[in-house]
């Protein structure tokens, strides 16, 4: 097999060292260039210490023009379109970008949630990765969205690990903040609100329902719960049976039919979904990795998709059970 010649920029964060610690033992890959401005010059195992024995090579500033077929763009957000102004690749290298910077599809890039656009993904060079509130609530709901079930309103609520807030220190990604500590954040205006409606679109133009979503900091590192619910007229069996038409194909998103728990999904690249219907409403509870399914694992999921491999290359990955 000749293996994916490949590029992580910005590997030095948490999304570009998930990345690293996945293609390392991806049987389709090969790492070659590693960006970071902050650790330039630097091994990657002196960065990312767990790494020690799986990796030796350095980060770098230099990233070649030519020569790469994949390239994984994990800088913060609002960076990846000048980086790209000054880094040219060619029309045959698949960029996979995993900011906000291109999830509007009229960016010309591909919106990379392979439960919708699978087919679109794997003929695509220019794929945006979704955010991870984005990926767990467009999970839960889409399957109601394609059967018409929601015409008001959709409430929604979800809580994150700190590592959803990134690298970089702020007052409330400390560690003294977060423990022992939940609080709200960008209360109906969360920034991945409007990928999610792009999608709901795509799936049903004929519906455009409000979504009224409360984004949570958890007092834990990794993982995102999503509770939402809906007015829903139908049984539990029929809901149940509807959700699982939609994913009978999926690689990684599956119904439960007990109840869940974060630890079922972290470290892993699943996304669970459990449903129930209570008071005339229709309950989704959906549970992902906020850094795999929620950024690093999906962007290897597209990967495979783009260059033809099993869905699930490099991404058999095991959760925390206790």
């Amino acid at each position: 097999m000749n293996k994916v010649k490949t590029a992580v920029i910005g590997a030095a964060g948490y999304t570009g060292a998930e990345l690293v610690r996945l293609l390392i033992h991806h049987p389709a890959c090969e790492l070659v260039c590693l960006h970071s401005s902050s650790q330039k010059g630097k091994r990657v195992d002196e960065v990312h210490g767990d790494l020690i024995g799986d990796c030796d090579l350095r980060f770098t500033t230099e990233v070649p023009s030519s020569g790469l077929d994949a390239v994984f763009l994990c800088l913060p957000h609002g960076e990846t379109p000048s980086f790209l102004e000054s880094h040219s690749f060619p029309e045959s290298t698949v960029l996979i970008d995993l900011s906000t910077d291109f999830r509007d599809e009229s960016s010309g890039f591909v919106y990379g949630l392979p439960e919708v656009n699978a087919q679109k993904i794997s003929k695509a060079k220019r794929i945006a990765n979704p955010g991870c509130f984005a990926t767990g609530i467009q999970l839960a709901l889409a399957p109601a969205i394609q059967k018409g079930w929601i015409q008001g309103a959709v409430h929604v609520t979800g809580i994150t690990g700190s590592t959803g807030a990134g690298k970089s220190l702020t007052e409330t990604s400390q560690f003294s903040y977060r423990t022992s500590n939940v609080s709200v954040y960008k209360l109906f205006t969360h920034q991945h609100l409007k990928e999610i409606k792009q999608t709901f679109q795509q799936l049903n133009p004929e519906i455009n329902p409000e979504v009224f979503f409360v984004p949570y900091r958890g007092n834990f590192t990794r993982g995102i719960w999503i509770t939402a619910y809906f007015p829903f007229g139908g049984t539990l069996e029929e809901a149940v049976e509807a959700y699982s038409q939609v994913y009978a194909g999926s690689a990684f998103t599956h119904i439960a039919s007990q109840e869940l728990n974060l630890k079922q999904v972290v470290n892993t690249n699943k996304c669970l979904l459990h449903l129930q219907v209570e008071k005339g409403q229709l309950v989704v509870y959906s549970a992902l990795d906020n850094l795999l399914k929620g950024a690093s694992g999906q962007a290897i999921q597209n990967f495979n998709l783009a260059f033809g491999l099993d869905e699930k290359m490099g991404l058999n990955l095991k959760s925390s059970a206790f």
